[in-house]
């Protein structure tokens, strides 16, 4: 048997790790899916450009629980996130947004898709400048810092859901004075500091997980047979949520102020002699 030449024995390995590829693939799926949402516009079919950002939502939902069941997680793999990430869900919702309606609005309306754009790649950015630091609260007690960047696209595009819902009858979903702002709102929630809700920070009782799943059931039904309306509802009730996600942090935080140190052992001085 040929013995390894010393040289090379301590060599670090070079290259993705098998177990790694899975949810770094998907990653790049939810890049490409959420880059064809600007072809799509260009070509003004805008189910297929808001369905393929929502596609890579999904998979981006779904990628970082693919690397932890199979232990695939590293520093490469959150990179090639954060880079998809604001692709996906910056600027394709930008460039969405700006082709449906902003362009009618000639000096002001770039201005403002650049503003999604921009805000989302500087949430990413204090994601990653915070990602090494070993006190984080609110990621521990499972809630985000500002709207996470998927949410901000699909809020983002609520405008366009309602405009596709009801068709041509309400003209002011696609005025670029009602869009404007709107995405100027959202753009602020990314990079804001209020704490929302994570999925760490969702807790079901008991007496109600039966139901929720017949719930669950029910929207996946109402996604397929009306989409746009059921979109335009999650929309609106996760707008509605935000402020009861920085309550619910404040109150975690009094619990976590109230609660008493950990007891700590005397020490032999401490003890009675």
């Amino acid at each position: 048997m040929p013995r390894l030449n010393p040289r090379f024995r301590d060599r670090p390995r070079r290259g993705i790790p098998l177990r790694a590829v899975a949810p770094n693939a998907v990653t790049a799926l939810a890049l490409c899916f959420g880059l064809s949402a600007v072809r799509f516009a260009i070509a003004e079919q805008w189910e297929l450009a808001v369905g393929t950002i929502i596609l890579a939502g999904v998979l981006d939902g779904l990628d970082g629980r693919i690397a932890r069941l199979l232990k695939g997680e590293s520093r490469f793999g959150a990179e090639l996130d954060s880079l998809s990430d604001v692709i996906a869900f910056g600027v394709s919702p930008a460039v969405v947004m700006y082709l449906w309606s902003l362009q009618y609005m000639p000096q002001f309306g770039w201005t403002i898709a650049l503003s999604h754009a921009v805000c989302c790649a500087l949430r990413l950015a204090r994601f990653n400048a915070q990602i090494d630091a070993t006190e984080q609260p609110r990621k521990a007690a499972g809630f985000f810092t500002g709207i996470p960047a998927p949410a901000g696209a699909g809020l983002a595009m609520l405008p366009l859901y309602l405009w596709l819902a009801f068709g041509q009858q309400i003209p002011l979903f696609r005025s670029a004075y009602f869009v404007a702002p709107w995405t100027a709102m959202t753009a602020v929630l990314m990079v804001s500091s209020v704490a929302t809700f994570g999925w760490g920070s969702l807790r079901l009782r008991r007496d109600v997980r039966f139901g929720a799943l017949a719930v669950i059931a029910l929207i996946g039904g109402a996604l397929v047979s009306a989409p746009w309306p059921t979109l335009s509802l999650f929309a609106l009730a996760y707008l509605i949520a935000v402020p009861f996600g920085a309550r619910s942090y404040a109150k975690v935080r009094r619990r976590g102020a109230a609660a008493p140190p950990p007891s700590s052992t005397p020490s032999a001085s401490d003890l009675p002699s």
